[in-house]
């Protein structure tokens, strides 16, 4: 009789991963993403703020060109720029607020079937760009009954980006575009370099420095300090903006002022909603 006899081998050991190596592995892999979640977001808002400020300084160079050449053919601007003041004060020799005169002006864009006064449409690139010329001072001349002195201009524009996505580009008669797209505010202001106060005030003098006073003013009448101001993002609360930068440079050649065809200045040496300025860099004039 035969007797079958069956081999059992022994199980091999294997092993597994338990519970609490599990839990710590989830732990860690849980703080890791809590890690990488909360930087996250800051890292999108640097690559926001870096596209704001590119768009910035490709934006800050057109207006510069165009302004320093007086540029009057850049219709284009009239797809961007949606809105520009002006607030006028009036300053006697002294250096004391006049309160018998001020003003503030508007312009904007507008469509044929608008109800603002045709005379303060922006309806071309040359009175964007004659606007955003205009002097920070503006000499007021003595009159009868008055010591003279000078008007303040402060000049803003509130622009949507000229730089940027194509789907930004679409006309001003698109609000809900208007809306998402990047915009800001701009100020320009258009100092002339060299004053007459401190050569009054100088140990200066001609005997000492010939024709240092028409020199001066020469300089005065044919170089320019100009200044941008941005500051973004545009808020429609009119809040205040959260970044700023300035970009600064000289215009040289004479500072030619003008006016809209049929808009006359109302009162002579006063200055009005039409007054429109442009650099000629190839003009230089002599000091009266």
């Amino acid at each position: 009789m035969k007797i079958a006899l069956k081999i059992v081998r022994p199980l091999s050991s294997r092993s597994a991963f338990t519970m609490v190596e599990i839990a710590l592995s989830l732990a860690i892999i849980g703080f890791a993403l809590v890690a990488i979640i909360g930087v996250l977001p800051t890292g999108m808002q640097v690559q926001k703020e870096n596209r704001q400020e590119t768009i910035i300084n490709q934006d800050a160079t057109i207006f510069i060109d165009a302004i320093r050449s007086g540029a009057q053919g850049l219709d284009d601007l009239t797809n961007y720029v949606m809105a520009i003041t002006n607030d006028v004060h009036r300053y006697n020799s002294n250096g004391k607020l006049d309160a018998s005169f001020s003003a503030t002006y508007g312009y904007k864009y507008a469509s044929c079937s608008s109800s603002i006064n045709k005379a303060y449409w922006l309806t071309n690139g040359l009175r964007i760009v004659g606007l955003l010329s205009t002097p920070k001072y503006v000499p007021w001349p003595a009159q009868k009954g008055s010591i003279g002195g000078y008007y303040s201009n402060s000049v803003v524009a509130y622009v949507r980006s000229l730089s940027g996505p194509v789907s930004e580009k679409s006309p001003q008669n698109n609000a809900s575009v208007q809306d998402l797209a990047f915009s800001y505010r701009l100020n320009s202001e258009v100092v002339p370099c060299g004053t007459n106060y401190w050569i009054s005030n100088s140990p200066w003098d001609n005997t000492q420095v010939p024709n240092l006073q028409t020199n001066l003013q020469a300089l005065q009448f044919n170089l320019h300090d100009l200044r941008l101001t941005f500051r973004w993002p545009l808020l429609n609360s009119g809040g205040k903006t959260s970044a700023r930068q300035v970009f600064r440079t000289l215009a040289g050649g004479f500072l030619q002022e003008t006016n809209e065809p049929a808009f006359q200045r109302p009162y002579q040496g006063q200055p009005s909603p039409f007054d429109l300025y442009f650099f000629q860099p190839r003009s230089y004039v002599n000091a009266p």
